[in-house]
C-alpha cells in the first residue's frame, strides 16, 4: 500500500508556466533552479492560456510566473530582477560595475539579436520545421492549432531580417559564436567565471530552446561545441553547491573580449539602427498617445555589409535602457573602469548612445515615460 504524497502548500510556491521549446522559458528556468526557488513548472496548455495567462496579463506570451501571493510576472527581464530581489543568494547579477554592465550587454544581445539564428535554424530547414511542428503539436495537444501557430512563426522570418541574402551572415555568426564559446568554456565554467549570471540565463533562451533542441542546429552544437552543450546541461541542472565565484577584482576572462567584439560587430548595427528608427517615429508620435504599438514600421539596417529591412520594435529601446541605466548611474571612476574593460570591443557604441526618448512599464505593457 502506498502513502499519498502530501500536496504542496500553494501559499509557499511559485507557478512557472512555459514550454520546453520556448525561447524565453529557457531564459528564466535556470534562475529558478539555481536559486532553489520553491516552484512548480507547468506546461502552458490551451487551458492555461485561457484561464491563467490571458486573464492575468491580457497577453498570450510565455513564460508567466504566478507568485504565492497571486501576482503575475510576465516579462522575463522583470522576472530575473524580481527573483534577484526576492532571492538574493545565490546571486545572478554581479554587484561590481564591469561584470554587471557586461551581464546586461549579454541580455541585450541574447534577447534582441539572437532571435535571428534561433528563428532561422528552427524554420529555415525542412527537418527542423517538421520537428518544431511536432513539438508544438505535443505541447498543445491540438495538431491543427499547432500547425497554424507554426505557420505564423515561420511567416515572421522576413520581418525580423531572416532573408536569403542575410542567411550566410547569420550562419557565419552562429558558427563563430560557438567557436568563441568553446574557447571560453574550456577556461571558465560560466560566462563571468565560476558561477552563472544574468548573462548565462539570457543566452540560454536561444541556445537551449532553439539551437540545442531543434533538429539541424542540435546536430551542429553537438558536433561543433561539446563544451557549450555541457554548459547548457549544467545551466538546466544547476548545483548551487558546486559553483565558484565570479572572476576576482571585477575582471573579465581573456576569452570574453572576442565574444564581446562579435556581439558589437554584428548585433551593434542591428540593435542601434532599430532604436534610432523607433526614436525617429517617436519624435512625431500623436500627442495623446500613451503607449507605442508593438511595431512602428520598417527600417534599414545591415549585417556584415548586407543591407536589409526589418520591423522596428520599441522594445529594443527598453532593453538598451537596461544596459544604459546602470552604466550611467555609476560613479565616474567605476564608469571609467567599464570603459577601460570594453575598450576596443566595439561595445562602446552601445554605451555612448544617448536616447531622446524613454520607455517605462505600466502593467504588462510599454508606455511612454
Amino acid at each position: 500500500m502506498t502513502t499519498p504524497t502530501k500536496a504542496l502548500d500553494r501559499d509557499t510556491y511559485f507557478r512557472f508556466y512555459g514550454s520546453e521549446i520556448s525561447y524565453f522559458t529557457g531564459k528564466v528556468r535556470p534562475a529558478l533552479r539555481f536559486k532553489r526557488v520553491p516552484h512548480v513548472e507547468a506546461l502552458a496548455t490551451p487551458r492555461v492560456y485561457r484561464e491563467v495567462i490571458r486573464p492575468r496579463t491580457g497577453l498570450a506570451f510565455i513564460p508567466v510566473i504566478v507568485t504565492p501571493e497571486g501576482d503575475a510576472w510576465q516579462d522575463t527581464s522583470d522576472m530575473l530582477d524580481a527573483l534577484e530581489a526576492r532571492f538574493p543568494e545565490p546571486a545572478l547579477l554581479p554587484r561590481t560595475p564591469v561584470q554587471r554592465v557586461v551581464a546586461m550587454l549579454w541580455e541585450l544581445y541574447a534577447d534582441e539579436f539572437m532571435i535571428l539564428p534561433a528563428m532561422h535554424y528552427r524554420w529555415g530547414f525542412p527537418e527542423s520545421m517538421a520537428k518544431a511542428r511536432a513539438d508544438f503539436a505535443g505541447t498543445s495537444g491540438d495538431p491543427a492549432t499547432a500547425g497554424k501557430f507554426a505557420d505564423r512563426m515561420s511567416g515572421v522570418l522576413p520581418g525580423i531580417g531572416v532573408l536569403p541574402e542575410t542567411v550566410p551572415a547569420i550562419e557565419a555568426h552562429t558558427a563563430e559564436l560557438l567557436d568563441d564559446l568553446e574557447r571560453h568554456f574550456a577556461a571558465q565554467p560560466y560566462l563571468l567565471g565560476g558561477s552563472p549570471s544574468f548573462a548565462d540565463c539570457a543566452l540560454m533562451g536561444p541556445v537551449y530552446a532553439h539551437l540545442y533542441l531543434d533538429a539541424v542546429p542540435g546536430r551542429l552544437l553537438r558536433e561543433r561545441a561539446p563544451r557549450t552543450c555541457h554548459w547548457i546541461e549544467r545551466m538546466n541542472h544547476p548545483d548551487p553547491d558546486d559553483v565558484g565565484p565570479w572572476l576576482a577584482d571585477d575582471a573579465l576572462a581573456a576569452t570574453m573580449k572576442p565574444l564581446l567584439a562579435r556581439i558589437a560587430r554584428d548585433a551593434g548595427p542591428y540593435v542601434l539602427d532599430t532604436v534610432r528608427a523607433y526614436e525617429t517615429w517617436a519624435d512625431t508620435r500623436p500627442a495623446d498617445a500613451t503607449e507605442p504599438p508593438r511595431a512602428v514600421g520598417f527600417h534599414q539596417t545591415t549585417l556584415r555589409g548586407v543591407a536589409f529591412g526589418r520591423y522596428t520594435s520599441p522594445y529594443t529601446l527598453w532593453m538598451l535602457q537596461r544596459v544604459l541605466d546602470p552604466y550611467r548611474a555609476l560613479p565616474a571612476a567605476e564608469r571609467a573602469a567599464v570603459d577601460r574593460a570594453l575598450a576596443g570591443t566595439g561595445c562602446e557604441a552601445f554605451l555612448s548612445y544617448v536616447p531622446r526618448h524613454r520607455l517605462e512599464k505600466r502593467g504588462f505593457k510599454l508606455a511612454f515615460a
